[in-house]
């Protein structure tokens, strides 16, 4: 067949390499809008499970991302000048232009064409192909033109940026800071042996007052580096990308769609699905839709079949996962909520920021409930029956006045 893949981030270029390594006879292009070696944004996590499939995969691209990524196994919250400390599941963080220069380099390894500064805006600029893969990221251009995917997008409520640092975090950090114009809070990670990354985020009301609305960039930065003093000890935050570009403040945008399939048009990546970055699974997701595409190609001989087998199994898999980010989103959106609480409290609340009960039970009974669950026998079943319980007495309570 030949195929060409609009966009060369993580999923186009993961897809591309598998299936020219599994099947060359394929006449295989990615076409990139970007220059070698710029990418957007700073660092990017992934997680233990993922590397292993990197390693099922292939093993050689997956030991040049292992050994580029830095890896933890803890968690910071600062909060009110005090530090919560505690375990988490092994986590790597790794420069997004690394990421790329590793995935593109191996694909052209195995014969794949990959074509930068060559910008797509439609399908109709493309060769004749069999097979069409949007992996042109959240604002696909591909995907938009085509009405069969049935695109929603939801636009979050909070501000972010993401920012670098020369700081090198040594854990998973998250610092939470208090300003006359409200929370304002950052995750930070290390990525690269010269440079952390550091998400801020905060919510609307809190970024126009504190200015960032019409503050220039380097003001901006100077603002942030006064707010985070603490965490950042000193260290400087870096705003402009490897593209050149300065770091803009955004709303996260929650992308669905009904359908990811249509004709030989298929979507994968940030075109299919986005999920908020407070749960760490953008790259994760985006590189399993190219392992399963690949998949699924190779399985079925006819591209239609194929695109439907990978549609149902990518869509089942995409659904938990973005649940649990809309559910993180809010946790955050809301963050005034429980900020009250103590701080140990508080770590306690965000690491059950996914649960779908949270919500709608006062803070500090949601905490009781959490250990309860975790530290007597049978109590995660006397829990979530507790918390059930709560809610419907809470919504009754709610209906009668």
């Amino acid at each position: 067949m030949r195929i060409a893949c609009v966009g060369g981030g993580p999923a186009g270029l993961y897809f591309a390499l598998l299936l020219k390594l599994r099947e060359p006879q394929h006449d295989i292009t990615v076409f990139e809008r970007t220059a070698p070696g710029v990418a957007r944004g700073w660092g990017v996590v992934f997680w233990g499970d993922l590397l292993e499939k990197l390693y099922g995969a292939d093993p050689e691209s997956a030991r040049e991302i292992e050994q580029a990524s830095f890896g933890w196994n803890k968690m910071v919250l600062g909060v009110r000048d005090e530090q919560v400390l505690f375990a988490a599941s092994r986590g790597y963080g790794i420069r997004r232009q690394r990421l790329l220069e590793i995935l593109a380099r191996r694909a052209q390894a195995v014969g794949v064409h990959v074509e930068f500064d060559h910008e797509v805006t439609s399908a109709s600029q493309l060769p004749e192909c069999d097979l069409i893969v949007a992996s042109d990221g959240v604002n696909s251009r591909i995907r938009d033109e085509t009405k069969g995917f049935q695109t929603d997008v939801q636009v979050g409520k909070n501000k972010y940026i993401w920012l670098g640092t020369d700081k090198i975090f040594n854990s998973f950090a998250m610092h939470y800071a208090q300003t006359d114009s409200g929370w304002i809070w950052v995750g930070a990670h290390p990525h690269g042996a010269q440079s952390s990354t550091f998400v801020v985020e905060c919510r609307a009301e809190t970024w126009a007052a504190l200015g960032f609305d019409t503050m220039p960039h380097e003001d901006c930065l100077a603002r942030l580096e006064k707010i985070f003093e603490g965490p950042l000890d000193g260290h400087q935050l870096i705003g402009q990308t490897s593209s050149g570009a300065n770091a803009q403040w955004l709303n996260f945008r929650t992308v669905t769609n009904k359908h990811w399939q249509d004709g030989k048009i298929v979507l994968a990546g940030d075109a299919a699905h986005t999920t908020h970055f407070s749960i760490g699974s953008g790259t994760k997701l985006a590189i399993e839709d190219g392992i399963a595409l690949a998949d699924n190609v190779r399985r079925h001989g006819e591209v239609q079949q194929a695109l439907e087998a990978y549609e149902r199994e990518r869509q089942a898999a995409t659904t938990g996962p973005q649940i649990a980010a809309r559910l993180s989103a809010r946790w955050y959106e809301d963050v005034d909520r429980y900020i009250g609480l103590q701080p140990r409290q508080f770590a306690t609340l965000r690491r059950r920021r996914r649960s779908p009960l949270l919500p709608y039970l006062p803070p500090r009974l949601a905490y009781w409930l959490y250990p309860t669950s975790r530290e007597i026998p049978g109590g995660r079943r006397l829990g979530s029956w507790a918390a059930r319980t709560v809610v419907k007495a809470y919504n009754r309570l709610h209906v009668a006045r």
